[in-house]
């Protein structure tokens, strides 16, 4: 085996979901460069051309797909799989209302993100991980939580720890129905990083207090977030399922 980051990948169709945020972008970016065929997806297809407009990023594929969409999943792994038999998915696409108070939490908000995040992700993860399955060659599936899962969340944003705290739980049931096909599924669960996500509507109070209780004392890079997951798709992670990688800095320690 290779001694790099992205070592086995090399080919290897990997999807991308949230492409064209922050820390999917350099996801996109690691696997490129570690050789696979990267699929990236995202809502808008103009942010998504935006992001990824790079000269090293342009064996990527696009496509826009709204991922809330349960029926057009089958579509999307069936695009994907036009560069060749699907071996990862990489989910980082999710959604984020903040409320500054619990009472100001709508239905809507409710839905919009547990739509997304935890609907939209047993069901896209499921799609991948069957036509993996049907390849027999094995796989992985790297899902998105949040240091919310474990802490509850912190600036108006319980709705998305909740579904999040969901993510963790099923990553583990799906690593359990698919360990015996040879497909890995573990999360990652970021700290907070320099993405749109964390810093939109952030009060900046809440932000340096949660900058200082981290031990490194600073946030994230999107690239160093990112590197987790290429690490989790590598053949480097080959005996690794079930479990929830903590990258947050020491902000959270378990």
């Amino acid at each position: 085996m290779a001694w790099s980051l992205g070592a086995g990948l090399d080919g290897r169709v990997v999807l991308v979901t949230g492409a064209a945020g922050g820390i999917g972008r350099e996801v996109v970016a690691g696997l490129v460069a570690a050789g696979a065929q990267v699929v990236a997806v995202d809502l808008h297809r103009p942010a998504l051309d935006a992001a990824l407009d790079a000269p090293e990023l342009a064996t990527a594929r696009r496509i826009a797909a709204d991922l809330a969409d349960i029926g057009a999943h089958a579509q999307l792994i069936a695009a994907a799989q036009e560069s060749g038999p699907l071996y990862g998915l990489v989910h980082c696409a999710a959604v984020l209302r903040r409320r500054a108070q619990v009472a100001d939490i709508t239905e809507d908000d409710w839905d919009a993100q547990v739509d997304v995040n935890l609907k939209g992700t047993f069901f896209l993860c499921r799609a991948a991980a069957d036509a993996m399955r049907t390849a027999g060659h094995g796989g992985r599936v790297v899902t998105f939580s949040s240091q919310g899962w474990w802490t509850g969340g912190y600036g108006g944003s319980v709705v998305y720890a909740t579904t999040k705290g969901g993510v963790v739980s099923m990553t583990r049931g799906l690593a359990r129905a698919y360990g015996p096909d040879g497909i890995t599924v573990n999360a990652v669960a970021p700290g907070q990083a320099r993405t749109s996500m964390l810093l939109d509507d952030l009060d900046e109070r809440v932000l340096a207090t949660m900058t200082e209780q981290t031990p490194l004392g600073r946030i994230a890079e999107p690239a160093e977030v990112a590197a987790a997951a290429v690490f989790l798709v590598s053949s480097h992670a080959s005996f690794i399922t079930g479990t929830t990688l903590n990258v947050s800095g020491g902000f959270l320690m378990y």
